[in-house]
């Protein structure tokens, strides 16, 4: 049997209910956890803190966001993986979920084996963006360069394996270009070293940029949504700059729950979550942060795990990324 096929049944498996629920046992029955792992105050963090605000109220339990750090979520990760499977506790995910296990020789969970997808919550696009002092005025001038000089043309991230990092190397892949990846400790520190023009350029998520695109500290080059985006009138989309799909590797953030939860239970914190997305108010807020509303069914969220490891797995062994 192939490691998707495997996977696959794992993750059919996980949805199977257990006898206690069978019998009709009540959920929540305490406060429910969403874990993230990432610190504090970044994207995933406030958008699980969002949703967690109107869960608590649709639920009628306390639902809390709790922060477990470390090596690009996998140590929240594996420690969701071992809780224990009765809904009460989550991990928000995001494409270090796929991305780790590919990556991470070490790492010790099987992205669909070992959890039941719950719904995927939103989708977070990125903009490309170079500072103001730069001869960049487009995406294509970025590969054009490249093109010229192999490995002249840099890139920031936030660190290997990141979103910054992986949406680069898919330019870097597409265009068959050599570029020179530059990780930072965050994205702060990467998108200073892009305005002062030491780092070509890079992929930044939507939020909070705008405004220093307003002041001129940075030029928009591409966004990576389907459509021209409100917030960067005039930026081509990143197919309107030549690379149609690359949309397709969007970022998706979602919540998992530890294999062999409930299906009773994964179906009552699927229409908790659906609900809270519906609200314009809760939509709003997310649009606010850059994300773009993005509920699905369990099933449809265990096909988007399954195709985003296939995705990345492409990626990651087209453009030879490793750890170091």
């Amino acid at each position: 049997m192939t490691l998707h096929r495997r996977g696959l049944a794992a993750l059919l498996a996980a949805l199977a209910p257990l006898p206690a629920y069978a019998q009709g046992a009540a959920w929540p029955m305490r406060p429910v956890r969403i874990v993230v792992g990432f610190a504090a105050g970044g994207p995933t963090d406030v958008i699980a803190r969002v949703l967690a605000q109107d869960l608590s109220t649709i639920l009628g339990q306390p639902v809390v966001v709790e922060n477990r750090t470390g090596a690009n979520a996998l140590v929240a990760t594996e420690a969701v993986a071992r809780e224990t499977p009765d809904g009460h506790t989550l991990l928000m995910s995001t494409l270090s979920h796929s991305v780790n296990a590919i990556l991470l020789p070490n790492a010790r969970y099987s992205p669909l084996g070992d959890f039941a997808p719950v719904s995927l919550v939103a989708r977070l696009p990125l903009v490309a963006v170079t500072g103001a002092s730069t001869p960049f005025r487009s995406l294509q001038d970025v590969v054009e360069a490249a093109r010229a000089r192999p490995g002249e043309v840099s890139y920031g991230s936030a660190g290997n394996g990141g979103s910054a990092h992986l949406a680069a190397a898919l330019l870097a892949t597409l265009s068959d270009t050599r570029m020179t990846h530059v990780p930072f400790r965050g994205n702060t520190p990467a998108l200073q070293e892009v305005m002062s023009g030491r780092v070509s350029f890079m992929f930044y998520p939507m939020i909070g940029i705008s405004d220093m695109i307003g002041r001129g500290q940075l030029r928009a080059l591409a966004v990576s949504t389907t459509e021209p985006h409100p917030d960067y009138p005039g930026v081509p989309t990143t197919a309107q700059a030549g690379f149609p799909g690359f949309e397709e590797y969007t970022q998706g953030l979602g919540i998992l729950a530890p294999a062999r939860t409930p299906a009773p239970v994964v179906e009552t914190l699927n229409r908790a979550i659906r609900t809270s997305l519906e609200k314009p108010e809760t939509a709003q807020r997310l649009a606010g942060l850059g994300a773009i509303v993005a509920p699905s069914t369990p099933e449809e969220f265990a096909t988007f795990l399954e195709g985003d490891l296939d995705r990345w797995r492409r990626v990651i062994e087209t453009a030879r990324i490793t750890v170091e």
